[in-house]
This record gives structure tokens, C-alpha cells and sequence, in this order.
């Protein structure tokens, strides 16, 4: 089950957030949903990504949390204005309206690559709503305009449309230039970001308007408002993902409340290379807050 609840953005966005636990029971048994005063988790996707990324993380964890998946702005289910802000403030007040809006926190923040710097950005601004945040597989150090461009040039190479789903999945699943060998996960991870529209299957984003999103923040480092997160905080990374261990390291470091965990034969998207490695690594952390 997937139950949809609106709310509204910075500037008035309307945006998509998503139960996907069974309806909520009081009961302590395994599997049942959590009540509905249960812990708050507000899961963030990363930049092209939707909230249904997170199903099944947001399943688990709804035995003993409120577990909500947010659709960014631009992204999967909520608004994508033409004009609109895809600045960093923009994405970090979204999430501010979400937690306020749904009750959720504080909260537990669990994003993955650019859902994980809104996240922390988030819990430096405002620790009150923030108890506990997980950040999967993004980088604190500035990435630089080349990256910028290599983006460009990534969308501009993409077969759009696609004929059939079959052909997306096997395109970024294979046939992509930046997959280095097969990658069944990834290429799901697309479809899923997929619509069919009269001439084949193309994105649910606009692709300039992720580049817009990417652009506000790859040129700068993001260090100081790592610091200036008070809570827990555990840096998650793939051995074979884009954050490498020294870096992960040196975050877990420079956070207060550091700590550290990384999943094998897993890449940027551990929670679908790796899904039940992924659970496994941030589970018990997830534990030590609610002890607490």
C-alpha cells in the first residue's frame, strides 16, 4: 500500500510525501505498522530520483516508525514549475515544511546523495526538528564544473524515448557508458523514474531542470554545515559508490556524533544494490536513537 498525503512546498510547491507501511496498528508484533505517534523517519532521494525509491526501506522501518518518502520538488509525483527555485534553500525548506506539516519531527533524516546534503544542511538549521540523520553516498568536498559538464554531456546521450521499459532498464543497466559491468539494480532504479508518453518512455523530470538543481551546489564544499550538525549522524557509503572511505571517514570526523558504516559489492545506490546490507547497516543505528 502506498498512501499519498500533500503538502506544500517553499513558495507554495505542492509536493508528494508517501506512506508505503500497511495501514498503522498499535500493536508490537513484527511486520505491523507503527502507531501513528510512532518515531518519525523522512526519508529524501537523491537528484532524479522519486520517493518510491524508498519502498522498501520505508516498509521495514514502518514496523517501528512513521516512515514518510518525499517527492522533491521536480521530482516523481510533485510540482515541477518551470520557474521555479531548484536552489539549495529551496530543497532544504521543502523538507522543513515536511516534517512541520506531516508532525514527523523531530525526526530521523535518512538521504541518499543529494537528499543527504539537504538532510544534513536541514539538521545544521534547524536541530529541533532533526534527532538522527543517515547520510548514504554523498560527498562533502566541492565536485567542480567539470562534473557539471560531464552531466550535460551524460543527459544529451541518453536514447530518449525508449521503446519499451525492457530497453531502459537494459540501456542503464548495461549499455550506459558510465556503467563500468552489468547492473541489473541500476538499471531498475531507472525505470522507476520512467513514463510512458505517446512516443516511447522518457523521465518524469526535466532533465535541465536537474542540471539547474546540480548546479547549486557542485561547485561549493559543504564541510561547515556538516559541523554544525548536533545530532547523530552515521555516513553509509558503497565500497564501490562515488564517496570514497577516506573522505567518508574524514565526515564522520568532522560531524560532532559521527559514525561510520559501508556495505560490499554495493555502488551509489546501495539501498538497491545491496537492499537488505543496506538495512542491516543502518538498523541498529536507528536503535541506539530510539534508546536513547
Amino acid at each position: 500500500m502506498a498512501r499519498r498525503i500533500d503538502v506544500t512546498g517553499a513558495d507554495g510547491v505542492r509536493l508528494a510525501a508517501w506512506e508505503f507501511g500497511d495501514p498503522a496498528k498499535a500493536g508490537p508484533d513484527p511486520g505491523e505498522a507503527a502507531a501513528p505517534d510512532a518515531p518519525g523517519v523522512l526519508l529524501l532521494h537523491g537528484l532524479m530520483g522519486r520517493a518510491s525509491h524508498w519502498a522498501s526501506t520505508a516498509r521495514r522501518l514502518s514496523a517501528r516508525h512513521r516512515a514518510v518518502a518525499l517527492d522533491q520538488r521536480g521530482h516523481g509525483r510533485s510540482e515541477k514549475p518551470p520557474e521555479g527555485a531548484f536552489t539549495r534553500d529551496a530543497y532544504v525548506d521543502d523538507a522543513e515544511a515536511a516534517l512541520e506539516q506531516l508532525g514527523l519531527g523531530p525526526a530521523v533524516l535518512i538521504g541518499h546523495a543529494m537528499g543527504a546534503l539537504t538532510a544534513w544542511q536541514l539538521a545544521a538549521k534547524r536541530p529541533d526538528l532533526v534527532r538522527g540523520l543517515v547520510i548514504s553516498d554523498m560527498r562533502a568536498s566541492a565536485l567542480g564544473g567539470a562534473s557539471q559538464r560531464e552531466w550535460a554531456e551524460w543527459f544529451m546521450s541518453w536514447p530518449v524515448p525508449f521503446a519499451t521499459l525492457a530497453d531502459v532498464r537494459k540501456w542503464f543497466g548495461e549499455d550506459d557508458p558510465w556503467v563500468e559491468r552489468p547492473n541489473p539494480a541500476r538499471g531498475e532504479f531507472y525505470a522507476e523514474v520512467m513514463a510512458e508518453s505517446p512516443d516511447g518512455w522518457r523521465p518524469v523530470f526535466d532533465p535541465g531542470q536537474m542540471l539547474r538543481s546540480r548546479e547549486t551546489w557542485v561547485h561549493d564544499a559543504h564541510w561547515e554545515e556538516l559541523a554544525q550538525v548536533r545530532c547523530p549522524a552515521l555516513v553509509v557509503r558503497g565500497l564501490d559508490g562515488e564517496l570514497g572511505r577516506a573522505e567518508a571517514q574524514e565526515m564522520v570526523r568532522v560531524l560532532p556524533r559521527g559514525r561510520y558504516a559501508e556495505v560490499a559489492d554495493a555502488g551509489h545506490l546501495i539501498h538497491y544494490d545491496q537492499p537488505e546490507a543496506w538495512l542491516a547497516a543502518i538498523e541498529p543505528f536507528l536503535d541506539s536513537l530510539d534508546e536513547e
